[in-house]
């Protein structure tokens, strides 16, 4: 085998299966917005006139359900600290964890959410407010404030495992850098 292939398998390796080649990327044009997502998340119809836009994301082995992109745009929104507050209010309090960082990408400032434990599942129409347990969920949202756009949200939940393998794809869709995230002092 060539050195530089060994270097490169190597390389790829150490990387892990987390990461996406930039061959497996689409791009995927959401209001002012463009994302690079994998190929492997599959675009619908939005089920909901709020939304802009959704994905499938598949399920990793052991994960019964697929997980679900959501991407919405209200103008300004409402304040972050309000929104950060009601997506931790979507899981049950009992075991829930979560973290909230702010960092900058090439699409403007954002807030990083990461949330898991027991997800309250919609079930219906919005409007009834009717959940149903998820156990062992996860969710990372984000509010992607864009000049001059306003500000888009990002709302991914699914089973845990299968959020987390997609959590560095996620974060890079819309040009996100966790090493550079501090605190949000929310």
């Amino acid at each position: 085998m060539h050195k530089s292939y060994v270097v490169l398998f190597v390389v790829a390796v150490l990387i892990g299966q987390r990461q996406v080649a930039a061959d497996d990327l689409k791009e995927a044009k959401v209001g002012a917005i463009t994302l690079q997502t994998p190929a492997s998340w599959k675009s619908s119809k939005p089920t909901s006139r709020l939304r802009l836009a959704q994905f499938s994301i598949p399920a990793v082995e052991g994960d019964k359900e697929h997980a679900e992109l959501a991407i919405f745009s209200f103008g300004a929104g409402g304040g972050v600290k309000a929104n950060v507050d009601r997506w931790i209010g979507q899981f049950a309090a009992d075991g829930r964890k979560s973290k909230t960082t702010i960092g900058k990408s090439k699409l403007g400032e954002y807030v990083f959410v990461e949330i898991g434990g027991t997800y309250k599942k919609p079930v219906g129409p919005p409007i009834r407010g009717k959940t149903e347990p998820m156990p062992n969920a996860r969710m990372l949202g984000v509010i992607l404030a864009v000049e001059g756009k306003g500000n888009y949200f990002l709302k991914m939940t699914g089973p845990n495992k299968t959020v987390d393998s997609a959590a560095d794809a996620f974060r890079g869709s819309f040009g996100g850098d966790a090493a550079s995230e501090k605190p949000f002092e929310g």
